[in-house]
């Protein structure tokens, strides 16, 4: 039966080489795949899903006013699709994982959607939060924090200080974010170093 999974961490957890893993994994298989990753995750080129360690792939860009539903249906209707997978689904909006949940229930397909779940300032992002609201599985990847606990926050980082406050979309890598324990996360400590 198919489902529409979420499978969520902070930054640094694999989640993107995990989407290209499973990806693969299918298409090895002779099976079809329809991955999408959101226009305004530009950092290695728009339409690209990047691990990274290096190893990418291309997908389909989804911008706000995408309507995923009609999408998969003008590609089903090409050539049988066995999975839907989306990188980088916290930046979907509110019609956009309505629509996932579309394919599944209508049309059987699986959806495995991989994201960040809370932004730098601990507040969800609009597609994380209907994630949790319609996803049928809900799963965490999980990585470290510097000191070796858990990461479950995600920091900004401007010109070396730890912030709390800007806007919520802002595209970046390691240079701008970092994966903390909620502990370091509170103390605004970015390293062993850093008070």
């Amino acid at each position: 039966m198919a489902q529409l999974y979420y499978r969520y961490s902070t930054m640094n957890a694999g989640k993107s080489i995990e989407v290209i893993k499973v990806a693969y994994n299918y298409e090895e298989r002779n099976k079809r795949v329809l991955a999408l990753v959101p226009a305004v995750d530009d950092r290695y080129g728009v339409g690209v899903i990047t691990s990274r360690v290096g190893i990418q792939r291309e997908a389909t860009i989804i911008n706000d006013d995408t309507n995923i539903l009609e999408l998969f249906m003008r590609e089903d209707a090409k050539k049988k699709i066995d999975c839907v997978l989306i990188d980088e689904c916290q930046f979907l909006k509110k019609h956009h994982v309505q629509e996932l949940v579309e394919i599944v229930d209508s049309f059987g397909v699986p959806v495995l959607a991989y994201g960040l779940k809370n932004d730098f300032r601990n507040e969800l992002f609009e597609g994380s939060y209907y994630m949790l609201v319609y996803a049928d599985k809900i799963e965490e990847i999980k990585t470290i924090c510097w000191c070796g606990r858990k990461a479950t926050m995600v920091a900004r980082v401007v010109d070396g200080k730890f912030v709390k406050q800007g806007e919520q979309i802002v595209v970046g890598g390691n240079d701008m974010y970092v994966s903390l324990c909620r502990k370091h996360y509170n103390d605004g400590r970015l390293g062993p170093d850093t008070e």
